[in-house]
């Protein structure tokens, strides 16, 4: 893969695949694709309600504008655009069509052995929008940081 990112995401491609992360045939860094290829209207659909939901409060069991937790937040974009998912992150994790590349609007998976404890969506750019923890609110945050490369299940397209 050409690094085309510069040294920022190249040193998080290399990390992943030497933390061994991902579970699957291929790691992370071949899944991440060229986030400016062929975005269709529901994943720029997606990306636009994933950025007007950061700053809301994180809220457990939350999946509406007043609070959101971590898969609540993927169910009220994804609702938004007429994409119905389930409703935690396992059954999110188990139930939608996985893939090996993630692209923008593409859910990631976080968690151990198998089970789903965390969920977000891929912003693109090596960024992830997700809603963090109780305290705290939805944000873009950055995927090269170890927490992230150590947890990565995989990643998941519920759209076209």
């Amino acid at each position: 893969m050409p690094l085309t990112r510069g040294l920022p995401i190249a040193g998080l491609l290399m990390m992943l695949v030497l933390a061994g992360c991902a579970s699957r045939d291929t790691a992370l860094n071949e899944r991440l694709d060229d986030d400016a290829q062929g975005l269709s209207m529901e994943r720029a659909l997606i990306l636009s309600h994933a950025q007007q939901s950061l700053g809301t409060p994180y809220r457990l069991g939350g999946n509406t504008p007043d609070g959101l937790d971590c898969s609540g937040l993927v169910e009220m974009v994804y609702q938004a655009v007429g994409i119905s998912v389930p409703r935690t992150a396992d059954q999110q994790f188990r139930q939608l069509p996985s893939v090996d590349t993630p692209r923008p609007g593409d859910v990631l998976f976080f968690g151990a052995r198998q089970k789903a404890t965390h969920v977000g969506i891929y912003r693109g750019q090596g960024q992830m929008i997700h809603a963090p923890g109780s305290g705290r609110e939805v944000v873009s945050v950055p995927l090269d940081v170890d927490y992230w490369q150590q947890r990565f299940l995989g990643a998941a397209s519920p759209t076209p």
